[in-house]
Parts: C-alpha cells; structure tokens; sequence
C-alpha cells in the first residue's frame, strides 16, 4: 500500500500525521529526543497548513533514498509567500502557510527545501535523520498519489543508488486500484533483483516478469554525471528538463507483460543542473518548466511534489520521479 497523504483540513490531521511520524522515527531508532523534536517539528508544519492554506495536503513517510530517515511532504496552493528568507527568521508571523514557527522547523530538520509563489501556493520538504546519521544525497525523489479517494495507488516507483550513478523505475500499473497495485509492486520487486544490468535488460526483465499480472506502461533511467539511459515501454513520459525547457525520452508503444516489439535504450545529455522527470499519464504533458518560477533550482522532492500539485489529475493514478545527476563524487 502507498503511503497515504492527509488532507489538512482540521485540526484532527495534526494529530494523525504526529503519531504516523513518530512511529517512522522509533522504526528508524531515533532515540527519546530526537523523536520528541521530529514530533514538533511535524505538528507545526502541519498545524500551519490547517490554519492557513488552502487544499493542503500532507505526506510522512520513509525517506525514498534512505529508509532511516523521516521524510515530511507539505503541499498546498495558496496563499503562498512572497519572501521566504524573511518566513524563516524567528519570531516573524504572516498569513501565508510557512509564517509561525518556520525558523524553529528549521532549526529541528536535519534538512529542508522551500519553494513558494504568491498566489499559486507552496511546497516545503523537511526531513528527520538520528543525530549521528548521516542524511540522504537527495539526489532523487518519487511521489505517487491514487485515484480519486482510493487506498491503492497502481502507479509505482523505486530508486537505487551506485556510486555515481542513480537507477529509477517508474511503472503505472493497467488500470487502477489493487490489481495495478500488484502490477506495480511486482516491477518494483523484479526491478531490484537486476539492478546491475542495462536499462533495456532491466526493462526486459520486467517485460517478462509482468506477464503474470495485468501489466503496465514501465520505464527506467539510469541518471549518471552528463547523461541519462533511458528504455520505456507504454504511456510513461521521460524528460530533460531545466529552468529554460525540457527534452523528451522515447518511449516505445506496447504493455509490460504483454505487447512490445524489440526494445530498445537511448542515451541523452543531461547538464549539471538539469533534472530527469519521469512521470505517469496521471500528471497531463502540459507542463511547463517555467510555468513555476525558480522550481527548478529546488531539490528533486520540491520539484516532484509541485509537479504533481500543477500536472496531477484527480481522475487518474499519478506517479512523477525526479533525478539530479549529481557531480561523480559521494
């Protein structure tokens, strides 16, 4: 089951959230303080978005990239800041969704990433780390949302890491609810067994593997220091994208599991600060890298989150995994 968001709606969400992030924390075995400051830290970001955004919605789950660590999602559209700087300074109060108490989250987080615009709305991701663990690279990030009000997303993703090299799989499973659940599950599990290979063997390996399950539209990317391999099967969009515009990656007609002609992978440049977006048809193509200014300077999980906030659709599982290339080091 995919994590669940939490509609910021009343005060009762400040509670469930809290008690879902303190569970995540004694899993990761934060000890008495910690767990007492990440609960904090939660129930601000949270108590904020009751009382002042508007459809705020938040997600508390394991970190995509390191499982030890806490990883808060806020999002929401409207009011926004215009000055964000200024929203992180103690003491200092306003009626967008990040005023009380931002400094005092700031300080809790072992990280966080901000991106705002006045009147469109804000995303802020926060995490939680033991004092003595080491953050992740965060040099990835994925988001899946369901249908509708439905418990099971049938879109699916994981990340794995390999020096200086990231490997992603993004599968939206055939249709929607439990059955293109299992679908996206079983990628994900075959995925893992093949890390090592090339794209397309990966993709291969999944073709084969899906044909016990409904199917899916699958892709994978391995996002390297100046290019990306990329090999897809469906209705799954890959892109290049940066401040200025964004390259699209083919992805072949057909189903994993059931029809595909020869596969194929395909290499592109990818620049420094340029980001990979794979996503699902429940985000539309439509969007636009300067559509949102400043987005893309954020980390991979801002960028994921306010895409599926502008592109998602609420008729469609949705699924968008975002990827920095990284500089070849740690």
């Amino acid at each position: 089951m995919s994590p669940a968001w939490v509609r910021a709606e009343d005060p009762s969400a400040v509670g469930a959230v809290r008690r879902r992030a303190v569970e995540l924390a004694e899993q990761a075995g934060f000890d008495a303080t910690r767990i007492g400051q990440t609960a904090v830290a939660v129930s601000e970001a949270v108590s904020n978005l009751v009382k002042h955004a508007v459809e705020g919605v938040v997600l508390v789950r394991p970190h995509p990239e390191a499982p030890a660590t806490v990883e808060l999602v806020a999002v929401d559209k409207g009011p926004g800041m215009a000055d964000v700087a200024r929203a992180l300074r103690d003491g200092y109060s306003t009626s967008g969704t990040l005023g009380i108490g931002m400094g005092a989250i700031a300080r809790i987080a072992s990280g966080y990433d901000v991106h705002s615009v006045p009147g469109t709305g804000t995303v802020l991701v926060m995490h939680f780390t033991a004092d003595d663990t080491p953050g992740p690279p965060l040099r990835a990030s994925g988001l899946t949302r369901p249908i509708g009000d439905e418990v099971s997303c049938g879109d699916g993703f994981a990340i794995a890491r390999n020096g200086e090299s990231t490997t992603v799989l993004l599968c939206d499973g055939l249709g929607h609810g439990h059955i293109a659940a299992v679908a996206a599950q079983t990628a994900v599990e075959l995925f893992e067994q093949v890390l090592e290979q090339e794209p397309v063997s990966i993709l291969e390996h999944l073709h084969r593997g899906l044909n016990r399950t409904r199917g899916g539209a699958v892709a994978v990317a391995r996002v390297r220091p100046g290019a990306v391999t990329f090999a897809g099967l469906g209705n799954v969009s890959g892109w290049v994208a940066d401040a200025e515009g964004r390259q699209g990656m083919v992805s072949l007609p057909g189903i994993a599991g059931h029809q595909g002609r020869t596969l194929r992978q395909f290499e592109y440049q990818v620049p420094s600060y340029a980001t990979v977006v794979l996503h699902s048809d429940g985000l539309t193509d439509r969007w636009a890298p300067g559509s949102v200014p400043g987005l893309f300077a954020r980390t991979p999980a801002v960028i994921a989150a306010t895409l599926l906030r502008e592109a998602g659709s609420r008729r469609d599982d949705a699924c968008v995994v975002t990827v920095r290339p990284g500089d070849g080091g740690n």
